[in-house]
């Protein structure tokens, strides 16, 4: 096993044990650089986390938030589950950019399937939950 599969493990295990105590966040390095998870119960409950804000446009009422942060850029992979967007989300384009972020919650090419732009987020909307991704703006060393 070589040493990036062995840190995955690490992170991976950390993330299931943090979970586990009721403090959904965790930290997990791969070959893409480093890379947060969090979730929440709520939106209102997300965007008071200082570190790993949630934007804006997600409603506070927002159930079962889980989000994937790049932290040496700007990706992000988001999913909750909500009655309405709110109406500054406006019908948009699919980004053309691929995501390297994974979870397994994230449908894979789930953002080619966007139609929504909700200020610099590519959503849409599937069995009860919104997906929303944004694209990674700083270049990444590989």
């Amino acid at each position: 096993m070589n040493t990036s599969t062995k840190m995955i493990g690490v992170g991976a295990a950390l993330v299931v044990t943090l979970t586990g105590c009721g403090l959904k966040e965790g930290i997990d390095e791969n070959a893409n650089g480093h890379v947060k998870t969090v979730g929440y119960e709520s939106g209102a409950e997300g965007k008071k986390n200082q570190d790993a804000r949630l934007p804006g446009w997600v409603p506070d009422q927002a159930k079962a938030v889980a989000e994937v942060i790049r932290t040496t850029g700007s990706e992000r992979l988001l999913k909750f589950t909500t009655a309405a967007l709110p109406p500054t989300c406006v019908l948009g384009a699919p980004t053309k950019t691929a995501a390297t972020l994974t979870a397994d919650w994230w449908p894979r090419g789930a953002e080619t399937r966007t139609d929504r732009i909700c200020e610099d987020w590519h959503v849409f909307a599937a069995d009860g939950a919104v997906f929303a991704y944004k694209p990674e703006t700083i270049e990444q060393k590989p």
